[in-house]
């Protein structure tokens, strides 16, 4: 057992020490000295955003593999824009979970590669909506059949049995932090 698992330190910005579930109690805990080795006692929030950090990491490898120069943020723009073209800025952001700030810049750098156009509405000119061009198309077509294989290496450690509890948890928790979110900003 490494010294980082063995020996407790003070709960800090990362681990607040708040139960990791309504039955848990707080606790001290290392943070990991690697992805490995994590303690039975780190917090759920800890797990899931080091998981999340390093699934960031493993996507944008994929995209690097598949030879684009792209962010995974400007692949889930234009996905987004081919479920839905047209939309506003702010409704863009909305959908990825993002700030209009964050949402902006990935925009503005997909209209500059020229992945998406940006239009005034035809009944309001003041408003811009965003469109995604074929070239746009082509390269989430292209992505998907590049990095499919990726992303099925990413969770074939996932036992099939296991898959429908997994997916289920992950459903309930993507609504549950929406809702969250939701009523933190008022919605």
């Amino acid at each position: 057992m490494s010294t980082a698992e063995s020996s407790p330190r003070e709960a800090g910005p990362q681990d607040s020490g708040t139960p990791a579930g309504p039955s848990a109690e707080p606790s001290t805990w290392a943070w990991p000295q690697n992805a490995i080795t994590f303690p039975d006692d780190a917090p759920l929030q800890a797990l899931i955003l080091s998981a999340t950090k390093l699934m960031g990491a493993y996507g944008q490898d994929s995209v690097r593999a598949a030879g684009l120069k792209l962010s995974l943020s400007g692949l889930g723009v234009l996905r987004i824009l081919m479920s839905e073209d047209g939309l506003k800025a702010s409704e863009v952001a909305d959908r990825a979970w993002s700030s209009p700030g964050t949402a902006t810049s990935v925009v503005n750098t997909l209209v500059r590669d020229g992945f998406v156009e940006r239009k005034p509405d035809d009944a309001d000119r003041r408003v811009v909506r965003l469109y995604i061009t074929d070239a746009g198309r082509a390269v989430i077509t292209y992505y998907v059949s590049q990095a499919s294989a990726w992303w099925r290496k990413a969770f074939d450690f996932v036992d099939s049995d296991d898959e429908a509890v997994v997916r289920r948890f992950f459903v309930q928790m993507i609504n549950h932090l929406s809702q969250l979110i939701d009523e933190e900003r008022g919605a």
